[in-house]
């Protein structure tokens, strides 16, 4: 059955092409919806960039036809831009005089008129209670959620024969699995013998990495890092996601190994770093000084690592660092239409980054430069996002069965007894 899907303009901002995603239904977007979006097409970074796409995606399909009376989409729905006269529509004396009541009026109306269902599609927790209470079906945005239980740690427990474990290359088929692994699952077998799976062999590969091994003075501490560090010195597998907690030791061994390849092995011409900007208050652009400057609040987390990093070293690591020109701090809104070849990038706190986002991101990188994204989708910024429609789980939800990339859920805090404490109980 054919249905309406009210948009709100969070959909939008969060997925600027959410319009061909409701399959043959019709699509509708409330007037107040282009006025909002027109008031945040100045806004700085993705807000902004976001704004900006959705305008230039509605004007190239004004072109096909006629907006208000609705226009035919490629996947067999209608696109409209819903207007209200003012004469003849009652406002209820419940809503009051925010853009939210006036995009639930355009969905109380759209009812009152249309013979199909009618449902509301925000990303707005509170628009979507006051929805239901007034009588119309809300939504949040599901294409590109990832549910909790259905998320993969990127590794898994076995017990297995102990001949087995002798060897330094296993068979998949000879392990009590119900189907085949993804592409670089890891195996702790027996407690305690680590194996990577590796789809080309089709068979799992006894690791190198040990709790002796040591990169750029960093040892792994928990069996997680030890996965960790395998993936990210493989410089065959070009994507690593990292998810954890705060004190996981996810920035920490990103940092240490893209140094190592950096300034050790020459893997990598330069080590690039950024983050998404999720400010409490002013944004970036009020901050004075160059965007190195302007970023640095930001990214002192970083700054506090390589401190760490380059301890006894007698260096400053930013100065040493960007004097060779070695590291370089990107805004990730200047990353759009770059090519990115033969870099080490880290793009931490990625949990408050959308999926399409995410997708501009990585769709930057060039040859044999690697991408490394971390953080903690429990603790998310961005007010529209969760653990299951951040970009951080959704990336690695949706490259699980690629051999170009490896997944690790941290467990285990190593930052300080009270730090793990903190993180299970606040």
């Amino acid at each position: 059955m054919i249905k309406n899907y009210v948009l709100d303009t969070n959909v939008l901002i969060h997925d600027p092409k959410a319009i061909f995603n409701f399959e043959d239904n019709n699509v509708i977007i409330p007037f107040p919806v282009l006025e909002e979006i027109d008031n945040l097409k100045t806004r700085g970074e993705r807000t902004g960039a976001a704004a900006r796409e959705i305008n230039r995606v509605l004007d190239n399909l004004r072109k096909q036809g006629n907006l208000r009376t609705g226009i035919k989409l490629e996947n067999g729905g209608i696109l409209r831009i819903m207007t209200l006269e003012e004469n003849g529509v009652k406002i209820p004396h419940y809503l009051g005089k925010k853009m939210d009541d006036w995009i639930l009026l355009y969905a109380l109306e759209l009812k009152k008129e249309s013979k199909i269902p009618t449902y509301l599609v925000t990303k707005d927790l509170n628009l979507r209670i006051k929805a239901e209470a007034a009588g119309i079906e809300p939504q949040d945005y599901l294409t590109d959620r990832v549910e909790y239980e259905n998320y993969f740690p990127g590794f898994i427990e076995l017990t297995v024969d102990k001949k087995l474990v002798e060897k330094e290359k296993i068979n998949f088929n000879l392990l009590d699995l119900e189907s085949k692994p993804f592409p670089n699952t890891y195996f702790d077998l027996n407690d305690g013998n680590y194996y990577r799976y590796s789809e080309k062999e089709k068979s799992l590969i006894k690791l190198e990495v040990s709790y002796f091994t040591e990169v750029f003075g960093i040892t792994p501490l928990n069996r997680e890092q030890i996965f960790a560090f395998d993936a990210l010195l493989n410089d065959e597998i070009p994507l690593v996601t990292l998810v954890g907690s705060a004190g996981t030791g996810k920035t920490l061994l990103a940092l240490a190994v893209g140094l190592n390849k950096v300034l050790e092995e020459k893997q990598y011409k330069k080590l690039l770093v950024s983050k998404p900007i999720v400010p409490v208050g002013k944004d970036i652009g009020y901050l004075p000084g160059s965007i190195q400057e302007k970023m640095k609040p930001w990214l002192q987390p970083i700054y506090d690592n390589l401190d760490f990093l380059f301890q006894g070293k007698g260096k400053k690591p930013g100065e040493y660092l960007e004097k060779r020109d070695i590291l370089e701090i990107e805004v990730l809104s200047y990353i759009r239409g770059r090519s990115i070849p033969q870099q080490y990038m880290i793009i931490d706190e990625a949990q408050n980054l959308t999926p399409h986002e995410i997708k501009t991101i990585i769709t930057r990188v060039g040859e044999n430069t690697k991408i490394v994204l971390t953080g903690d989708p429990f603790q998310i910024d961005n007010p529209y996002l969760g653990f299951s429609s951040n970009g951080l789980i959704y990336v690695s939800s949706k490259f699980k069965d690629s051999n170009l990339a490896a997944h690790i859920y941290l467990l285990k805090g190593e930052r300080s007894e009270l730090a793990t404490k903190a993180a299970e109980l606040l």
